[in-house]
């Protein structure tokens, strides 16, 4: 406990180093200058990586988490039919095509232990596709998009972009919904040169919303109509009719593949590490535990970008829905299910923000977190996020267990700070939590950055949360 409470808050440079020098000696994943990246750390971060390239959308995301829980054992649940839950069991519910709660019920009685809850979101900020998308114009077909939460817009500029989500399709049976993805880049925003933007250097890259951010399809012959073009396209890629296309929910997605970077191959650059990132390593910790005492939950939500007020999102009733379920299955009554939520631990992973030397002015100069030094606790006063003392000593101590270091990290004051699901789900729940994050750099680009290490790390302590 000693050495993880050390490293947090520290901000001198010098004392920083000495902390490091110390992890390496104390932890498995050294992340010192010159590092030779261990065969695990490589390992989970090639992971994560393949998990975000099959994933370029929250339902994407949905689809590829299901996979894995099926191949580790996880029973699907429909919301719509009885549950019938077996001691010990391991389970999963989807709705809304792109939120997702899987849980393995633990040995002990329930109003015992309570929960212990993970939480994550499968959104990520960028662009979406209207559902009258087509534009036909100077010989163009161009698409009109929504911004979707809060992208850093020029980064979607000169990028191979392409689309991927959901489309409804008139079948016999009834609407069938299929996913789509275009794996070759098919869309693009082409940068307005210099020599017309002479002041972009000074003043940044500004984009009108409506007018400006229309991107390039491809070239529409004269008379051609673009609508049944789009239309066509969608289709053909679900293997279906035009005719029988209803409606879509699209996003677009950087088309470039995630890679390790660095000269030691020690980064990762990839499109939606916020919030994937906290998707993958909290299922991770969840197929990992065998036979829990708790019961142990991982909850993915769609929707937190634009502030989790959806049927899906962390605003809705999906988590109290399930965890009432769970109740009713294991004999609790109203009594019980109080004291088991008096008893829980919920923890809110989301992103945080690194330090980037570059841009010394945007940091509170006490808290500056590294990427590859270890998951971050992140507080705030004004309740943006859910951390209090005791949650914080609380991780502090599973990340000691874990063997990993920890971090503490606050938003400068004369900034506004960001927010998550924590202080929604507690609110939601009335349970004990606290906000936590691996560092990256670059959040809301279309292609971020964050530390190889990092991504075991969280892993680690998720864990042994699970367990404890």
């Amino acid at each position: 406990m000693a050495a993880s409470v050390l490293l947090c808050g520290a901000g001198d440079a010098a004392h920083r180093q000495a902390q490091l020098i110390l992890y390496a000696s104390l932890f498995s994943f050294p992340f010192l200058c010159a590092m030779s990246m261990p065969t695990d750390a490589r390992k989970a971060a090639n992971e994560l990586i393949s998990f975000i390239d099959a994933s370029p959308s929250p339902w994407h995301a949905v689809a590829s988490v299901e996979q894995r829980l099926r191949a580790r054992g996880f029973t699907r649940l429909e919301e719509g039919e009885r549950w019938q839950l077996a001691a010990g069991g391991r389970y999963y519910t989807v709705r809304g095509g792109a939120s997702l709660i899987a849980f393995v019920l633990g040995s002990r009685v329930l109003a015992e232990t309570g929960y212990r809850i993970v939480g994550a979101h499968t959104d990520s900020p960028g662009l979406r596709l209207k559902p009258r998308a087509a534009l036909a114009g100077d010989g163009l077909l161009r698409l009109g998009v929504e911004v979707y939460g809060g992208p850093i817009l020029a980064t979607f500029a000169d990028r191979d972009l392409s689309l991927a989500g959901r489309v409804v399709m008139r079948a016999a049976a009834g609407p069938q919904t299929r996913l789509l993805r275009f794996e070759q880049p098919l869309l693009r925003l082409p940068n307005l040169a210099i020599h017309m933007n002479r002041e972009v250097n000074e003043q940044g890259l500004k984009l009108n919303k409506q007018t400006e951010l229309p991107l390039i399809l491809g070239q529409l012959a004269e008379g051609a109509d673009a609508e049944v073009r789009l239309r066509t396209l969608l289709a053909e890629a679900v293997q279906g009719d035009a005719a029988d296309l209803l409606s879509w929910e699209l996003a677009v997605h950087d088309a470039q593949k995630g890679c390790l970077w660095g000269a030691d191959q020690e980064f990762i650059a990839s499109r939606q590490l916020d919030n994937l990132a906290s998707c993958h390593a909290a299922i991770a910790a969840l197929m990992a535990t065998e036979q829990p005492a708790a019961t142990c939950i991982a909850a993915l939500f769609d929707h937190e970008e634009v502030g989790s007020e959806s049927a899906a999102g962390a605003g809705g009733s999906f988590v109290t829905d399930v965890l009432a379920r769970i109740g009713l299955q294991t004999g609790l009554d109203a009594e019980d299910s109080l004291r088991a939520l008096a008893r829980s631990f919920f923890i809110s992973a989301d992103m945080a923000h690194a330090w980037q030397p570059n841009f010394p002015a945007a940091y509170e100069p006490d808290h500056k977190v590294m990427v590859n030094g270890g998951p971050v606790i992140k507080s705030n006063a004004n309740q943006r996020y859910s951390t209090q003392a005791e949650t914080a000593a609380r991780f502090m101590g599973l990340c000691a267990q874990a063997g990993v270091p920890c971090q503490q990290y606050a938003h400068r004051t004369d900034l506004g700070c960001g927010s998550t699901i924590g202080p929604i789900v507690a609110a939601r729940l009335g349970i004990a939590s606290v906000d936590v994050g691996a560092p990256m750099w670059a959040m809301h680009s279309a292609r971020e950055s964050a530390g190889a290490l990092d991504h075991p790390y969280m892993i680690a302590a998720l864990t042994a949360a699970f367990g404890s």
